[in-house]
């Protein structure tokens, strides 16, 4: 993984456990014209396409695949519909399906078995999916990846629309809120079976055990006040890890500190978790990392597994007091000590669609 945060899993980690925001004025390109000027950018990336093969790379390598696993593994892939247009990259290719074709090539992955090009949930979309396909006996193991880095066009849309933070900060369910903030991430994970894993005598780092997606179809780009749509996402990903709410010990929100979009997400949580909405641990890790659009499932539910294991929850940076619209058990202080296995990580996007991952760490 890589972020703002720096590169590696022990930067993302060590980020958010301390709260300290990456947020910095924007020098990638011309921001004068705008009404917010900050993101959280990685000073030294790359284009995109370098920065998914390095991480696509050391993600095969830290799982010891050989050179026979590799071109026996699909890529799955989560980026915008045409990352690169006209934007600052550099890249030959135009469109996200000859991205990844492009990467699988160069790192030596077998053949693309799809693209995500879904908003916010194109990467915990991405991993459902591919659970899906693993858990059904299609495929034995899959390399999912995603990325984006902060450009022009998005970054002018948001400001447009008047969602980005004004004050430089995210506060996601605090009182002062003002909008998002855009970053940078690019991550990528080797999801296998079981039996696959024991055959290459490999040693996971957690076991994703459920999976759930929804629409409310509410507007587009408003969620359903109630959050109608992540409380259904939520309650199957439950279901299929047989797990209750109360089982959980950790949930990594969505939390992009945008007032309305908060309110209905904590709505949506007290409705598919009941009176454990209240106590379980939350925070979003956006208020450190910022908004990483189609790499946003992918970079959190990560850092998720990296916490969780770690024994310590991320801080919800930025936080300044309650929201009595968010009644929700907010890790704010500090780090938090983990006291169960189980964790849930949840994405929404424009138009309404949700996703819920569940990860259980041993």
């Amino acid at each position: 993984m890589a972020s703002a945060l720096g590169r590696g899993t022990e930067a993302q980690l060590a980020g958010t456990l301390a709260g300290v925001a990456a947020f910095a004025p924007v020098t990638r390109f011309d921001v004068a014209g705008h009404r917010v000027r900050v993101a959280a950018t990685l000073p030294d990336a790359g284009s995109l396409t370098d920065e998914l093969a390095t991480a696509i790379d050391e993600a095969c390598g830290s799982a010891g695949l050989s050179g026979a696993h590799r071109a026996a593994c699909p890529l799955v892939l989560a980026v915008h519909a045409f990352p690169n247009a006209p934007r600052v990259s550099a890249d030959r290719w135009r469109t996200a399906t000859e991205l990844a074709e492009l990467l699988a090539i160069r790192v030596g992955l077998g053949p693309v078995a799809r693209v995500y090009t879904s908003a916010c949930v194109s990467a915990s979309t991405a991993l459902a999916d591919a659970a899906a396909l693993i858990s059904s006996g299609r495929a034995d193991r899959i390399v999912v990846a995603g990325g984006y880095l902060v450009e022009p066009d998005q970054f002018a849309l948001f400001d447009a629309g008047r969602a980005l933070a004004t004050d430089g900060a995210v506060r996601p369910f605090s009182t002062g809120r003002t909008g998002l903030l855009l970053g940078d991430a690019v991550a990528a994970v080797v999801l296998e079976s079981a039996t696959g894993g024991r055959r290459r005598t490999g040693s996971p780092l957690a076991r994703l055990t459920g999976w759930g997606r929804a629409g409310d179809a509410f507007h587009a780009v408003q969620p359903h006040p109630q959050g109608q749509g992540l409380a259904k996402a939520i309650g199957a990903a439950l279901r299929r890890a047989r797990i209750g709410p109360g089982a959980l010990g950790y949930i990594n929100a969505h939390g992009t500190g945008t007032p309305f979009s908060d309110a209905a997400e904590a709505a949506g949580l007290r409705q598919a978790l009941g009176p454990a909405a209240a106590h379980v641990p939350l925070s979003s890790t956006k208020a450190t990392h910022g908004h990483t659009l189609e790499a946003s499932g992918l970079i959190e539910l990560g850092i998720t597994v990296l916490a969780m294991r770690a024994g310590k929850l991320p801080v919800n940076a930025g936080f300044l007091a309650a929201d009595e619209a968010c009644p929700l058990n907010v890790v704010h202080a500090g780090p938090r000590s983990v006291n169960s296995e189980w964790a849930l990580s949840v994405n929404a996007a424009f138009g309404g669609a949700c996703t819920a991952l569940v990860v259980r760490v041993t």
